[in-house]
């Protein structure tokens, strides 16, 4: 595993992007892009990991809590982490809602503040793919589970319709800062499977598609430009250029057309990662 040898300056610089980072995701609102759009998506990932009652579980990444919840509702002993306090805050009152436990820590997906195999099963719905270090990530993912605990992780393919998405946004949006790699690429199972290496065994990976509910293209397009932070900070920096707007717009209309199918239906691809963290 990777041990962090950044300097002092390397080490502010990557705490004003987790800032930033944690500032984008307050933005919109991204509840409801996880209770509208992915709501199935948390319960895949816990069905596939086999929590169950007992169990010690940590949600990386978690949101809002996705896959935190229906992990609590099994009976396991649920923590879920993320960056934005104010999704946290939202969190706590989904789970107060449903009527299930779960402690909720502000922290980062890179340093998680855990000791070593605390947990049964280490999970992430679309949310360990955008801290910015992939190996950094991977590396707390596994440290943090029991030897022959699980990890589990469900993340947009860099083909699928939301890496596309990234792709068409990308002219347009700031470039990423040196060293931060593409979220998507960890919707690629080799890239996954270098970055956990021979940490893991019993690795099986598997695309799937997640059925949404956009019938029409513009609909999609103003629903991610209202709600989903990536896609507003990318809008404000070229909101002085109604060109570049007019341009984007068009972009993610002719996505989410390209994207439809006879019926009027759209598919997103994911792909769904369980492993085994090795014994030895």
């Amino acid at each position: 595993m990777t041990t962090d040898t950044r300097t002092a300056e390397a080490v502010a610089a990557d705490a004003a992007l987790k800032a930033r980072h944690a500032a984008m995701w307050a933005l919109g609102d991204y509840p409801a892009v996880a209770r509208e759009i992915i709501p199935e998506l948390g319960r895949v990932l816990v069905d596939a990991c086999r929590v169950a009652a007992g169990h010690d579980v940590l949600d990386v990444a978690a949101g809002t809590g996705n896959a935190a919840i229906p992990a609590a509702r099994t009976g396991a002993r649920v923590v879920a982490n993320d960056l934005a306090p104010e999704l946290l805050d939202v969190g706590r009152r989904l789970a107060a809602d449903a009527a299930v436990e779960i402690a909720w820590d502000h922290g980062d997906a890179e340093a998680l503040p855990y000791a070593d195999g605390s947990f049964d099963v280490v999970l992430s719905c679309v949310g360990v793919m955008f801290a910015p270090h992939h190996q950094m990530a991977a590396d707390e993912l596994v440290r943090v589970v029991r030897p022959g605990g699980t990890v589990g992780l469900v993340s947009w393919t860099p083909d699928g319709f939301i890496g596309r998405m990234f792709a068409a946004m990308k002219p347009y949006a700031a470039p990423p800062p040196p060293g931060a790699q593409p979220p998507p690429l960890w919707g690629d199972e080799a890239h996954v499977r270098e970055l956990l290496g021979d940490h893991v065994e019993a690795l099986v990976a598997e695309k799937r598609s997640l059925p949404v509910p956009f019938t029409r293209p513009e609909d999609f397009r103003d629903f991610f430009k209202r709600a989903y932070g990536p896609t507003i900070v990318t809008y404000r920096g070229i909101a002085d250029s109604p060109d570049a707007v007019a341009a984007l717009d068009a972009a993610l209309v002719d996505l989410a057309r390209d994207q439809l199918d006879a019926h009027g239906h759209m598919g997103w691809e994911y792909l769904l990662v369980t492993a085994r963290r090795a014994t030895s």
